[in-house]
Parts: structure tokens; C-alpha cells; sequence
């Protein structure tokens, strides 16, 4: 069978679709021909030809605006044939803040939208598909919808599908009730239930949704048609896939589209990996607001030599460095078997990495030294009362310390601050951004945002935890002509009534975290051994000093001490002189600005200069290398 696999906007630019990827590897073969078209590239060459559209265009349709569906409204006119009022959709990206440039280019989209449709659905029926398919994840539903009505309008005999994130779960199931130009949709994962499906349909007489009713039937997950037309929806499966089973992708194609596309001009290309599926916090401890994973959170890996061999033959086979490693969490064996590895390779591969944030300074280290750039720690929140609330496992100084040890392993952190949680208090935020100056040399987060409830979260599942009353967002209403209840089962961002602090207390947090990033470029706090005391030099706003020397033992023991979060009698019970020393020294460097406290613990801010890591480095190989010399030599006198 022809099937072709299709990635329409607003799909990220600089790398290839995962999920096409590992279907084009699953599903191809001798019985089927199965093809990606990249139709994402296509949309910025055909819109840079009519406007003046950039790549912050792009990025506010497929990242910016994602919680106010802006990229889903533009091709709505497509899905349903006409062009919108856009008076109300305004009122909802003013609300949400968004520009006058923004809304203006979502309007001229939103009118243009059909005519792209058009001529790629012209495009995709002129190759005689017997098969097409589309992925959807965040802001790709009415893109992939109105490229499948008119295709099926156009060549009724083609079979339409769609897959991927949007169609989990009761949202799967909506999209094929309410839009009958779809024949079948894929629930969950598409590895098994995908390729069954195209050997269904070439291998028996057609329904009017294709295929045999006992194949179809036996495919978990899928949402089908049975011979009177009527949707049919299987039970998806219970059973995660095994990792040895989750399929290496194919990404044939992708380099050579973007090189041939305008976007060549705007992002560098990159390729996405996965080394697991699911989460391994969250199969004990699910993060209230975390509507990831949807109904699979098994955490599963892939053992880590099939990992590492993939990573470096899709180096290999594409010539590129730079990757994504899209898991939600890093497995923790990896560190001493995949990151070793990568360190020891030849490859200077650059990688991105989500992990926790009650990572170690090793664990840091080794991610810097295996070529982890950036990496993801779910830090979220600096008060250790609402991360509890949030169940995150983690301390407010435990973040702090993440931040700090990252930042000294030359590996970027990349969070947002979130608030609005059911029992959270003014203090919470009060406390801690009074003391952002201290920490204006860290990473800052991307930005401050009120949470919203995500389909399949605690949140979501669990009124009794403090969202009893849920609303489909509104932007649905706008986007979809359907009725509340099936809005309600396709939708996957929520509104309620706000809990947490009040806009007065997130107009403070958002405005501190404004000056950290405003501060962060030119704002410096690092420390040095030399000798028998530690040097620390600061640049910050806040502050007027720029060196300050601890000299004394006690000190220099206090500081390292305050490498980990701890409590002042912790503190006390460990230094020489006990509190009567501890306190005025807390107090003092508190208002140096090299402390931060929170939750009854402290721990020091500062980042080891580039010098001290060479140094400390060099002595841990040197010793490393003392402890292997010294085991050959045991050896030879036990073989003499």
C-alpha cells in the first residue's frame, strides 16, 4: 500500500516528528511504501511568500500561544469552510496579552489558512495515496482536520487516520465521533497498532471505514466505522509497550527538506530521541498539575547500549550533533552507562535532557562532560510549602542548589514558575522574592504562569484536591462547532475558578522575575580555593561589593557545609563554636546576597569559577588515574 505520513503546522521547524519517524520504521517495508511529508516546511514557504513571516511567527502559533489555541484557530476556517468573526477570538488574545502584531498575523492566517490546504490536499491526491496519515500534538488538530476533509472530499477512496497526543484517551474517541471525514483514529501508541491497521485494510474487503470488522475490532485503541457507519471505539490497551519493542525512528528526508525550505535561514536542524516512555516519579508520586503521559505512565527504558547505539548512528547517518531527548524524565541508570559513555566518544554530541531537580553536583558534572547543553529540571517553584502541594519531591533550597550545581557544570536550565495551587499562601511567594537579587546569576525561568488544568492530571482526575468545577477552555468554543459535552471529551486544557494567590501577589512574582531576567546577562557569583581560603567574586545589581575572601577555618567549613540545603542546628551541632558563631555568619553573608533560605534550610548560591572546575576535574582524573596504577601494581606482585 502507498500511505503517506504527514506533519502539518504548526509542528516544530528544526526537528523531524518523532511519532512519523517511528511509524515510517514500524509500517514500511515490502508491503507497504510509507513516505513523510513534511508539511510544516511547506506551510513557511508558502506563507513567506505572501507575508512578511518570520520565525517569531511561527513560534508564537506553535509554542507562545499554546494555552490560548491561536495556531488551532487559524485553521479553523479550513476545517469548517468559512472565515470566522474574529472580534471574540480577539477579546481572548488581548486577555491572554497577546500583541498587536500577533493578533493582526493570526487574522491574515486565519483568512489564508484554506488556500494552503488547498494546494497541499492538491498536491497529496495527485500522488494517489491509498493511505494518508496525520500526527497531532498541541496546536496541530484543525490543521490535520482540514487537510483530511478536503482529501476525503476530494478522493473518497483514500483512508484517513490520525494519531498522536491530541487523540489519547477520550479525545481520540471525540475526534472520530464529531468528524466523519476521519476513518480511523490511532489511541496510544502507534507502534503495534498502526502497522495492524494497514495490513487490515490491504488485506480484506473494505467497510465504509476500510477493513474487516474482526481485524479492526482486535486492534487496541482504535476508533473505527462499522458497516453501518457507525463509530466504534476499542479498548485501548493496559499493557504499555515493552521498551525492546519501542521502534528506532527513521527520519530519511528531513535534513534535505529543511535545507531545501526558507526555515533553513531560521533554525539549525536537530534530531529527537527517546531513551524511555512514561515516568518514573510519577508511577509513585504523580505531580498534581502533570497531565503528561496521559493514560501510559509505566516508565519503561530502552537498555542503555541500544540507546547510546542509536544516538550515535543517527549522528552518524544524518551528520548532526545536536539532539532532543524528549523523555520526561532521564532514567538515573544512564548516568553511569550512557552519559560515561558519550563522554568517552569521539562525537561532541550537544543534548537536551529533562530530569529531577534533586540532582547532585556528579550527576551535573557528568551530564556536562556527556554534552548535555540544556536540560529541563522541573524546578517550577522556589517555596518548598507549594512544591509539597504540587507533590514534586523536591525542597525549595534542593532547586536552588540545581540551579546553582547545573550553572557550574556549564549546563543551561531552562523552567517556568508556576503558582496557583489549592492551598498556597502570599508568603509562599513574599519570602522568596525578596530574596531573587541573590540569585540573579542563576538561570532564570522562562517566565511566570498561573497553571492550568491539564487533562489527565490529579487536577483533572481528583475534584476533591481543589478544582471541583471544569470547563472546556474557551478558546474551544471558538475553534470547534461542536456541543459543550463533546468539547468537554476533546479538549485538554481546563478553566475554573483561580485558587493561590491573588493577581496583586502574581503581578509581584512576574515583575521580579522580569528584572532576574533583565539582571541575569550581566550579573556574576562564583567562588575559588586558593590556598587555604575561598575567594568569591560578585557582580549584582543588588549588592555593592565585588570580592569578599572567608579566611578562617571556620568560615571555610560553614561555606562547604552550605554546598547542601541544611538547618541552622544542623549547622550549629557542625561548627566549632556552635550558633553563637552560625548565626551572625547567616546572617551576615545573607545580606551579601550568597545565601538563600527557605523551608528552615540554607544553602549558598554561589557557582565554582571556571578555574575551580578545571581544578577539581584535574585532581579527580589524577586520582582516578593513582587508583588504577595502584591496582596494576597489585596485580603484578600477586602474577610475581
Amino acid at each position: 500500500m502507498k500511505v503517506v505520513l504527514v506533519h502539518m503546522p504548526w509542528g516544530s521547524l528544526d526537528v523531524p516528528s518523532l511519532a512519523l519517524g517511528i511509524l515510517r520504521a514500524a509500517a514500511g517495508g515490502a508491503d507497504h511504501d510509507v513516505r513523510v511529508r513534511y508539511a510544516n516546511l511547506d506551510f513557511v514557504d508558502w506563507a513567506v511568500d505572501r507575508l512578511p513571516f518570520g520565525l517569531a511567527d511561527y513560534q508564537y502559533f506553535s509554542e507562545t500561544s499554546y494555552f490560548e489555541g491561536a495556531g488551532d484557530w487559524v485553521f479553523a476556517s479550513a476545517l469548517y469552510g468559512e472565515r470566522r468573526d474574529f472580534a471574540p477570538f480577539h477579546r481572548l488574545l488581548a486577555d491572554a496579552g497577546a500583541s498587536r502584531a500577533e493578533t493582526a498575523m493570526t487574522a491574515a492566517l486565519h483568512e489564508l489558512a484554506p488556500d494552503f490546504v488547498a494546494e497541499l490536499v492538491a498536491e497529496l491526491d495527485a500522488a494517489a495515496p491509498d493511505v494518508v496519515g496525520f500526527t497531532s500534538t498541541f496546536q496541530q488538530n484543525t490543521a490535520s482536520l482540514a487537510a483530511a476533509r478536503l482529501l476525503k472530499r476530494r478522493r473518497p477512496a483514500v483512508q484517513t487516520v490520525l494519531g498522536g497526543a491530541n487523540c489519547d484517551g477520550a479525545q481520540g474517541a471525540a475526534l472520530h465521533r464529531n468528524f466523519p471525514f476521519l476513518d480511523f483514529v490511532v489511541r496510544g501508541e502507534g507502534e503495534v497498532a498502526f502497522p495492524s491497521l494497514l495490513d487490515a485494510l490491504g488485506g480484506a474487503a473494505p467497510l465504509p471505514g476500510g477493513g474487516a470488522a474482526g481485524d479492526l475490532a482486535d486492534i487496541p485503541g482504535l476508533c473505527w466505522r462499522d458497516p453501518t457507519g457507525a463509530a466504534r471505539a476499542n479498548p485501548m490497551s493496559t499493557r504499555p509497550l515493552p521498551p525492546a519493542r519501542i521502534v528506532t525512528p527513521d527520519y530519511t528526508g528531513f535534513v534535505e527538506r529543511l535545507d531545501a525550505s526558507a526555515a533553513a535561514e531560521w533554525v539549525a536542524p536537530k534530531l529527537v530521541v527517546e531513551g524511555s516512555r512514561g515516568c518514573w516519579w510519577g508511577e509513585k508520586h504523580h505531580c498534581t498539575f502533570c497531565g503528561l503521559n496521559g493514560s501510559s505512565m509505566q516508565f519503561r527504558s530502552k537498555s542503555p547500549g541500544r540507546f547510546l547505539d542509536e544516538v550515535l548512528d543517527l549522528a552518524r547517518r544524518h551528520q548532526l550533533l545536536d539532539f532532543i531527548v524528549v523523555d520526561n524524565i532521564l532514567d538515573m541508570a544512564y548516568f553511569d552507562s550512557v552519559l560515561l559513555r558519550l563522554a568517552e566518544s569521539e562525537y561532541d554530541v550537544r543534548l537536551h535532557f529533562e530530569v529531577k531537580a534533586n540532582l547532585r553536583r556528579h550527576h551535573f558534572q557528568r551530564l556536562g562532560e556527556a554534552g548535555a547543553v540544556q536540560v529541563q529540571p522541573g524546578v517550577e517553584n522556589l517555596s518548598t510549602h507549594v512544591l509539597r502541594l504540587m507533590d514534586k519531591g523536591v525542597t525549595g533550597c534542593q532547586n536552588v542548589r540545581a540551579l546553582r550545581e547545573a550553572q557550574s557544570a556549564g549546563v543551561t536550565t531552562s523552567w517556568n514558575y508556576l503558582y496557583g495551587f489549592p492551598g498556597e499562601t502570599a508568603e509562599d511567594y513574599t519570602d522568596v522574592i525578596a530574596q531573587l537579587p541573590a540569585l540573579h546569576h542563576l538561570d532564570p525561568p522562562i517566565g511566570a504562569a498561573r497553571i492550568a488544568i491539564e487533562r489527565f492530571s490529579p487536577y483533572f482526575n481528583q475534584p476533591e484536591l481543589g478544582f471541583p468545577v471544569l470547563e472546556p477552555a474557551p478558546q474551544y468554543r471558538e475553534i470547534y462547532h461542536l456541543p459543550a459535552g463533546e468539547l468537554a471529551d476533546l479538549a485538554y486544557i481546563f478553566t475554573t475558578v483561580a485558587q493561590g494567590i491573588g493577581r496583586d501577589e502574581a503581578a509581584a512574582l512576574g515583575a521580579a522575575i522580569d528584572r532576574w531576567r533583565a539582571e541575569y546577562p550581566v550579573s556574576r557569583l562564583t567562588y575559588q580555593e586558593v590556598d587555604d581560603r575561598i575567594v568569591l567574586v560578585s557582580r549584582r545589581a543588588a549588592y555593592d561589593w565585588s570580592v569578599c575572601e572567608l579566611t578562617s577555618p571556620v568560615e571555610v567549613g560553614l561555606f562547604r557545609l552550605l554546598e547542601q540545603p541544611r538547618t541552622a542546628a544542623t549547622l550549629a551541632a557542625r561548627t566549632p563554636g556552635g550558633a553563637a558563631v552560625v548565626r551572625p555568619l547567616l546572617d551576615h553573608w545573607s545580606e551579601l546576597g550568597i545565601l538563600f533560605q527557605e523551608g528552615g534550610c540554607w544553602v549558598h548560591t554561589v557557582v565554582e569559577s571556571h578555574n575551580q572546575v578545571l581544578a577539581r576535574v584535574d585532581h579527580q582524573r589524577a586520582a582516578a588515574d593513582a587508583a588504577a596504577r595502584g591496582g596494576e601494581d597489585h596485580h603484578a606482585v600477586a602474577a610475581g
